[in-house]
C-alpha cells in the first residue's frame, strides 16, 4: 500500500482544482472509458449503459458522497449480479431494480445503518469477490479466444476446452496483446504513471486498425441520448423484485463503503463519512437507473489512480465524469473502433486481481480460509446471493464452534483424579463439562487444572456448584490455574481477589496501553488481578517529563518508586484511532483531543523517516496508521527515560522497558526494538511478564504467542 503524500486541504481553491484535480480527472477518465465499456459488455448490457454509470458515478456521487477521492461507476463486482438480472427481466427492468436500489441505499445511509454492511465477516466479503472475479475471468476468457461466453461459470468451465482448440483468427491475436500490456506495462520504470488498461486498448486498437479489419468492435448507437432505454416495472413476484433490489443495493454498499475504507489508507485527508457515502452512491445508482444506466458503485482500481494522480478533493471524481459524458456525444465513433477482445482482455485480468494473494495469506493466518473458499466457490456455482448466505452461515457456525471449544477430560492415577480443562469454557460447554465431573466417582480426590481462554459465569457457576458437592459427599477439590502449582481454595477469581484485597497490590509491571476498548490487557499479557498496574490513555503516550502531564507522570513514579515493579511495558495496536486521527490531520482546532495527540508529532516524524515496516511472522507490510503505532511505542520508551527515577531504576538493573505492538485481527503481539522500530517475536518478552506477577495467568492465550 503506498505512503500517504499528501494532505488534501480542508477547502477547496482553483488553484488546487487547476494544479492537481484537473491533470488527475484526465488520467481517471482514460482509465474509466475502457473499464466502463468491459463491464458492460461483461454483464450483457447495452454498452452506452456503462458509460452512463460512469458519467452519473463521478458527477453525482463525487458530488454529494462522503468520500472525497473515491471515483464512482460501474464495478467487476456486479458484473455477475447484472448478468443475472438482465437474463431474468430484461435490461428495462434492471434499469428500474438498479433505480430502486439507489432508494434503498439512501434510506440506510439517512438511518445511519448503512455502514453495519462492514461488519459482515472479511472472508465473506473477500470470497464474494474472488468467487465473482473468477467467473469474470473464465467468462472473458471465452471472448479473448474469439469465441463467445456462457451463461454460468459451470458452463464456460464445460466449454472452456473446445474453445481453446477452436480457430478464431485475429480476435485471439488481439485479446492476448491486450493481456500481456495489461500485466507487463506496469513493471516497465518511469512509465506506469500511464494507466496499463488505457495503454493495452490503445495499442491493439491502433494494430487491429491497420491490420485486422475482421475483428468484432464497439457498436454504439449513433445518438446516444436518444437511444437510451429507460426503466420499466420488472415483472415477477414481489418476493423476486424485493430480492434483486435488496441485492443490488447490498452489494453496491458493501463495495462502496469497502472500497472508501480502502482509499482512506491511501492518504492522509478528512476521512470518510461513510453514511454520507453510502447516501451518495444511493442518489447515483437512482440517476443512474432512471437514465437506464448500470449500477453504481465506489471502485477502488479508479480511486487508486485518482489518489496516485495527485488528486485533492471531489473536483477530480466529478471531472473526469464530465470529461466521459462530453467524449461519447462529441467523439464516440471513435470508441467504436475498439475491438470487443480488447476489452475483454482487460476484464480478464480485472477479474483475476479480485482474487488477492495477500487476502488468502491474512485470512489463513487468522484461520478463516475456509469460510472465503466456500463463499468464493457457491458464489460461482451457485450464486450471489446464495454463495453469500453460505459463506455467512459457516462463519456463524464456525463462531459457535470456537465458543463451545472447551475440552474436558477426567483421568485417573494413584487414586487422584486430575480434571483438565481447556479452550473457551462458556454455557454452550456445561453439559458437557457437567457429564465429565459427575463420571468422578463420591468420595474422590480431585485436582482441577483450568487453562482456559475464557470463563463465563454460567460455567464458573457449574464447576462451583460441582465443588460443593462433590466436597459435601465426602470428596476433596483442588483447583489451579494453568498448571501452576498455586492452589486455589475456591473459584479462581473469587479466591485470587479475596487474597489481594487482605494483602494489598504488588503487581510485577506497570502496563501502558491504549484505551481503545478492543486492547484487554489482561488477554494480551494473560495475566490475572494483581498482575499489573495499568495506565491507559488515547494513544499509548507518555509525554516526556515536563509536559504538564501530571496523571501519567504521577502514574510511572507511583509504580516506580512505591510498587516498585520490575517492568514497564508500552503496548501499542493495529487499527489505532489516534495514529489515524495524527496522520488525518482533522482533529478540531483547538480542542483537548488535539492538544493531546501533539504528543505524537514526534512520533510522526520518526514514522516518516522510517523505511516500510514488515511483520516478521506474515511478511505483510503495514499500513501508514500501522506503522506510525509501531515507531510511536519506540518514542514512547524513549520519553519513559526522561524520568529520572524510570532512568536510575534501569541503570541499577532493577528495572526493564518493554515494547509490545499487538495486532487485533490476528491475537498476535510483538516486541518493538526501540531504536529502530522493527517487529520480532514477542516470546521472550510476554514470558517475562507472564512468569513473574503475583497471580498465575487463569486463562492463556495461545494466539498471542
Amino acid at each position: 500500500m503506498p505512503t500517504p503524500s499528501h494532505s488534501p486541504p480542508s477547502s477547496v481553491t482553483w488553484k488546487t482544482v487547476l494544479h492537481h484535480d484537473l491533470p488527475a480527472s484526465l488520467v481517471v477518465f482514460l482509465i474509466a472509458v475502457p473499464l466502463s465499456l468491459g463491464i458492460a459488455a461483461a454483464s450483457g448490457a447495452p454498452l452506452i449503459a456503462g458509460l452512463v454509470a460512469a458519467v452519473v458515478g463521478g458527477v453525482v456521487a463525487g458530488a454529494l458522497g462522503g468520500s472525497p477521492l473515491q471515483v464512482s461507476g460501474p464495478a467487476a463486482g456486479l458484473t455477475v449480479v447484472v448478468a443475472g438480472l438482465i437474463t431474468q427481466f430484461g435490461w428495462a427492468a434492471t434499469a428500474a431494480i438498479t433505480c430502486a436500489a439507489g432508494l434503498l441505499q439512501i434510506l440506510l445511509g439517512v438511518t445511519r445503518i448503512g455502514r453495519l454492511a462492514l461488519s459482515l465477516s472479511p472472508a465473506v466479503v473477500h470470497g464474494m469477490l474472488a468467487g465473482i472475479g473468477v467467473t469474470i475471468a473464465v467468462q472473458q476468457l471465452h471472448v479473448v479466444l474469439g469465441g463467445k461466453a456462457q451463461s454460468s461459470l459451470i458452463s464456460n468451465v464445460t466449454a472452456l476446452p473446445a474453445q481453446l482448440i477452436a480457430h478464431h483468427g485475429h480476435s485471439v491475436l488481439v485479446g492476448v496483446l491486450t493481456v500481456a500490456i495489461v500485466l507487463t506495462w506496469p513493471r516497465l520504470p518511469k512509465v506506469k504513471v500511464v494507466p496499463a488498461p488505457l495503454v493495452a486498448v490503445v495499442a491493439v486498437t491502433a494494430l487491429a486498425a491497420v491490420t485486422m479489419p475482421d475483428v468484432t468492435r464497439v457498436d454504439l448507437p449513433d445518438n446516444p441520448l436518444q437511444s437510451l432505454i429507460l426503466p420499466v416495472m420488472p415483472e415477477g413476484t414481489p418476493l423476486e423484485i424485493a430480492t434483486a433490489v435488496l441485492t443490488v443495493a447490498l452489494v453496491a454498499s458493501v463495495e462502496s463503503l469497502l472500497s472508501a475504507v480502502a482509499v482512506d489508507k491511501l492518504h492522509r485527508g478528512k476521512r470518510s463519512n461513510l453514511d454520507r457515502e453510502l447516501i451518495g452512491q444511493g442518489a447515483a445508482n437512482a440517476v443512474s437507473g432512471a437514465l437506464g444506466g448500470m449500477p453504481v458503485t465506489g471502485v477502488i482500481v479508479r480511486s487508486s489512480t485518482n489518489v496516485a494522480a495527485g488528486a485533492r478533493t471531489r473536483a477530480s471524481a466529478i471531472m473526469h465524469g464530465i470529461w466521459i459524458a462530453a467524449f461519447v456525444l462529441a467523439a464516440g465513433s471513435m470508441l467504436e473502433l475498439i475491438p470487443m477482445a480488447a476489452l475483454a482482455g482487460v476484464l480478464l485480468v480485472t477479474g483475476l486481481r479480485l482474487v488477492q494473494l495477500a487476502h488468502i495469506r491474512t485470512l489463513r493466518r487468522h484461520d478463516e480460509l475456509l469460510v472465503y473458499v466456500v463463499t468464493a466457490v457457491g458464489v460461482g456455482v451457485l450464486g450471489l446471493a446464495e454463495g453469500v448466505l453460505l459463506g455467512l452461515v459457516l462463519a456463524l457456525a464456525r463462531v459457535l464452534y470456537r465458543l463451545a471449544r472447551a475440552t474436558v477430560t477426567a483421568t485417573e492415577a494413584d487414586g487422584v483424579w486430575t480434571v483438565r480443562i481447556r479452550g473457551a469454557l462458556v454455557f454452550l460447554g456445561v453439559s458437557s463439562l457437567v457429564r465429565t465431573l459427575r463420571s468422578i466417582p463420591q468420595g474422590a480426590t480431585v485436582r482441577v487444572d483450568l487453562t482456559v481462554d475464557h470463563l463465563d459465569h454460567a460455567a464458573s457457576e457449574a464447576l462451583e456448584d460441582w465443588r460443593r458437592g462433590h466436597v459435601a459427599r465426602g470428596g476433596s477439590v483442588e483447583m489451579y490455574r494453568g498448571g501452576s502449582a498455586e492452589q486455589l481454595d475456591d473459584v479462581p477469581i473469587r479466591a485470587l481477589l479475596a487474597k489481594l484485597a487482605a494483602e494489598g497490590q504488588q503487581p510485577a509491571h506497570l502496563f501502558i496501553t491504549c484505551a481503545d476498548s478492543r486492547i484487554v490487557p489482561t488477554m494480551i499479557t494473560t495475566s490475572g488481578p494483581g498482575d499489573q498496574f495499568c495506565v491507559r490513555n488515547i494513544g499509548n503516550l507518555v509525554p516526556p517529563k515536563g509536559s504538564n502531564s501530571s496523571s501519567v507522570d504521577a502514574a510511572i513514579e507511583y509504580a516506580v518508586e512505591v510498587l516498585k515493579v520490575k517492568s514497564i511495558v508500552v503496548c501499542g495496536h493495529s487499527s489505532c484511532g489516534a495514529a489515524a486521527a495524527a496522520l488525518a490531520a482533522d482533529v478540531p482546532e483547538g480542542s483537548g483531543l488535539q492538544n493531546w495527540l501533539r504528543h505524537l508529532e514526534p512520533s510522526v516524524r520518526r514514522a516518516v523517516a522510517l523505511p516500510d515496516i514488515v511483520d516478521p511472522a506474515t511478511g505483510v507490510r503495514l499500513s501508514p496508521a500501522d506503522k506510525l503505532s509501531v515507531a510511536n511505542v519506540a518514542v514512547q520508551l524513549e520519553n519513559l527515560r526522561s524520568f529520572p527515577c524510570v532512568r536510575a531504576a534501569e541503570d541499577q538493573g532493577r528495572l526493564e522497558l518493554i515494547g509490545l505492538w499487538f495486532d487485533i485481527g490476528a491475537a498476535t503481539a510483538r516486541s518493538v526494538l526501540d531504536r529502530a522500530p522493527f517487529l520480532v517475536r514477542a516470546d521472550e518478552e510476554l514470558s517475562k511478564i507472564r512468569s513473574s506477577g503475583t497471580a498465575s495467568a487463569i486463562a492463556t492465550n495461545p494466539s498471542s504467542q
